[in-house]
This record gives C-alpha cells, sequence and structure tokens, in this order.
C-alpha cells in the first residue's frame, strides 16, 4: 500500500511542495544481520559475478548533519563547497552570479520552474535513488520528475561531439573496487547547488564512487570547468542506504498551486 511518508518543504522553492511517497514495509532481500537479527550495516559491500563492488540498492542523501533548511538536508544541498576551504574557486563573473542568485533568493533555480537538477546536485537532494548495476551499465533512478542516468561501463568512449544535455554523457571504469566516472556534454545554464553554483558546457566531471561497506557509499566529485572555475575542485559526498522501501515517483507540477498566483505571469 502507497503511503504519503514526508512532505519536504524546500527553502525558496516556489513551486509546489516536494511529496517524498515511498512503498512502505515490503523487505529488502539480502539484508545482513548482527546475531541480535538488527541490520549489519557495517557488513561487507555485496559483490557481483565478476567480483566487483555492487552498488545496486536504494540510497539517500547524508541526512546527519543538524543544519540546513531541513535535517534531512545538509549543508552540500545549498552550497556544495561547504567545507571546501576558502568555498569553490570562481571565476569572477560566477562569483556575481551566486551572490545574485542568493540574493533573489535563486528565484530562478532549475529545479524551482520543475526543469531537471544536475548529476551532482542529485546527490545532495532530499528524494530517494536507486542504483541498479548490470554488465556493462549502471543506472541511477531518481524519484525526482522520475529521472534516469546511464553510466555505461561496457568500454565505449565518450562522444566527440555530443548534443549538449542536463545530465551529460557518462562512461565508468573499475581502477580496483573504484568505478571511476567521466561525464561530459553539459548544457548551460545548470546549476550544481541552491545557491546557485554554476556548471557550464565546458565542464568534465570525474566520480569515484565507493561502496565502503553495506550501508554506506562514498562518492568524490571533481569539476573541472574553466569557464566557471580558476581552477579544478573537489566535494566528498555521502551516500546512506535505504531498506525496506522503494521509489514512488515525485512529479514536480503535480499538486503545483503557485503558478496562478504569481504576478506578472
Amino acid at each position: 500500500m502507497r503511503k504519503l511518508v514526508a512532505t519536504l518543504l524546500l527553502g525558496f522553492v516556489i513551486a509546489g511542495a516536494v511529496a517524498q511517497a515511498q512503498w512502505l514495509n515490503y523487505p529488502t532481500p539480502g539484508i545482513p544481520k548482527t546475531p541480535s537479527g538488527l541490520p549489519n550495516l557495517g557488513a561487507p559491500a555485496p559483490r557481483t559475478a565478476d567480483g566487483k563492488p555492487d552498488f545496486s540498492g536504494m540510497w539517500e542523501a547524508e541526512n546527519t548533519r543538524p543544519q540546513g533548511i531541513d535535517l534531512r538536508v545538509g549543508d552540500q544541498f545549498l552550497d556544495l563547497g561547504f567545507g571546501v576551504e576558502g568555498g569553490l574557486p570562481y571565476q569572477p563573473w560566477a562569483r556575481d552570479l551566486v551572490k545574485a542568485r542568493k540574493a533573489s533568493h535563486a528565484a530562478d533555480d532549475p529545479e524551482t520552474h520543475c526543469l531537471p537538477i544536475s548529476i551532482v546536485r542529485t546527490f545532495t537532494y532530499p528524494t530517494f535513488r536507486k542504483i541498479v548495476q548490470v554488465p556493462g551499465l549502471t543506472i541511477i533512478l531518481d524519484e525526482h520528475n522520475a529521472s534516469y542516468r546511464q553510466v555505461f561501463t561496457d568500454g565505449r568512449p565518450l562522444p566527440i561531439d555530443p548534443q549538449p544535455s542536463w545530465n551529460g554523457y557518462s562512461t565508468g571504469k573499475w581502477e580496483g573496487d573504484t568505478l571511476v566516472v567521466e561525464t561530459t556534454g553539459f548544457r548551460d545554464g545548470i546549476w550544481l547547488d541552491k545557491f546557485g553554483s554554476p556548471l557550464t558546457d565546458a565542464a568534465r566531471i570525474t566520480e569515484r564512487m565507493r561502496r565502503l561497506n553495506y550501508g554506506n557509499l562514498a562518492i568524490d566529485v571533481s569539476v573541472d570547468d574553466p569557464k566557471a572555475y580558476t581552477k579544478p575542485w573537489t566535494v566528498h559526498l555521502k551516500q546512506f542506504i535505504v531498506l525496506n522501501t522503494d521509489l514512488l515517483d515525485y512529479i514536480c507540477l503535480e499538486n503545483e498551486k503557485d503558478i496562478p498566483h504569481l504576478v506578472g505571469k
């Protein structure tokens, strides 16, 4: 039975409230248990038939920080550079742009207008994700706008002249137990966080994904975007396993009530 479990009010969001609903109480198969019968989240990461770590499962963003708009939303949701010494190394125009976006309360945020969010931002967003890992392909399904991302691990090269897109084009290869994902082919106008840190069509993103144990996924994200930043930079993101539930889509415009009341529409 489907049940509404949370309504997340994301600050500065003009569109309708985010209703996060999951298919509750359906047991996750294969959960390792402690001697007392509780889930053993520190158990070794599961592995695929070829011996690689298996990232498959339901995941959510780090939710242990007592700051941010909501207790489930860490500071990196607002400012991806939280914790980076000196902050993100913006080009002057990008720094001015972020300052203006903060002053306007992120009114032009693509997410506010129900457009896609970036592949980096999805790992800080308070909806659930499901990773499905099969030979040659890893798929990331997101509740947010029922969206998806494909990471090809079949050896194909990145396209030379791609059609710019919201998610770009991703290929991955294994370095030991780390999946290294390279992504290019972004469109201009992408936001990396709620404060509006920009990503341009010159960007190349490298993700180093590791399943530390059964319950924890670590992702080091490196952004090389010479149009927007003075040098490459890296942030560390965490994902936590989610048990006994499944995806139910959240469509941004569903039950939207604000647009008819906007002045000057």
